[in-house]
């Protein structure tokens, strides 16, 4: 089994599905890949030198964080462990014929937080503090693989997203021009609709929107093969 991440943040049980994965990765029943939401608690909860959340606790970004934190408020010291746990959960996996990402598979950005981290694919502290931090390298290569690519609307354009925030670029599809003799790469994070298929022979997408009434929980039983099957897609779908 592996959880292409997105825990928390959205859903009413979030900490029962902590409660469900954590233990399974833990005891090497199963793998995970940080989303982007795990990477922004974790900012949230961290401070900088001089004694600042590296994700502001503004009203808006508390606000995206409101049942999480609910989740955990009559208990800190649970609070904290379960942080501490998503910083050891690798930002992609990249076994011999698979790769497993939350948003994007960038071969620029991971290669750039490779050569930073001697190898390492783990958030260590350097990393989540340069990050952090708007328009470094390292906040462009984290973002591209937890949140995907991003372009400019045109003529000035915006759109309000679900958290009330103004947005002026958006989301591409970067799977594109991902190549079809490279290994399947499997990611989450898009909120698909519609049919459940394969965006190419060597690309799925796994998340269809679970978290929203109508949702589906989606998964691939990937038995070894090279070229994907949309026959070997499950599913469940959202109980309320």
């Amino acid at each position: 089994m592996i959880f292409l991440g997105g825990f928390i943040d959205a859903g009413s049980r979030q900490k029962e599905v902590i409660d469900i994965v954590r233990p399974m990765v833990e005891n090497q029943h199963a793998y995970a890949v940080m989303g982007n939401h795990e990477y922004n608690a974790i900012a949230y909860y961290t401070k900088d030198a001089d004694g600042n959340h590296l994700r502001p606790h503004s009203e808006n970004k508390s606000f995206q964080h409101e049942k999480f934190l609910q989740a955990y408020e009559h208990n800190p010291t649970e609070y904290r462990s379960v942080i501490e746990w998503f910083q050891t959960i690798p930002l992609w996996i990249e076994l011999e014929n698979i790769r497993v990402v939350h948003a994007c598979w960038d071969e620029d950005a991971i290669a750039h937080l490779k050569s930073l981290q001697l190898g390492s694919n783990l958030l260590g502290s350097e990393l989540l503090h340069a990050s952090s931090i708007k328009n470094t390298p390292e906040h462009h290569a984290v973002t591209t693989i937890l949140k995907g690519k991003k372009e400019p609307l045109p003529n000035g354009e915006s759109f309000i997203d679900s958290y009330g925030k103004t947005r002026t670029k958006t989301r591409t599809e970067w799977w594109k021009s991902y190549p079809e003799n490279e290994i399947p790469v499997f990611f989450g994070h898009y909120w698909m609709k519609d049919d459940i298929k394969l965006l190419s022979s060597n690309i799925a997408c796994i998340d269809y929107s679970v978290a929203r009434h109508g949702g589906r929980l989606v998964a691939y039983r990937w038995d070894g093969e090279k070229i994907l099957d949309n026959d070997k897609f499950a599913f469940v779908e959202r109980m309320s």
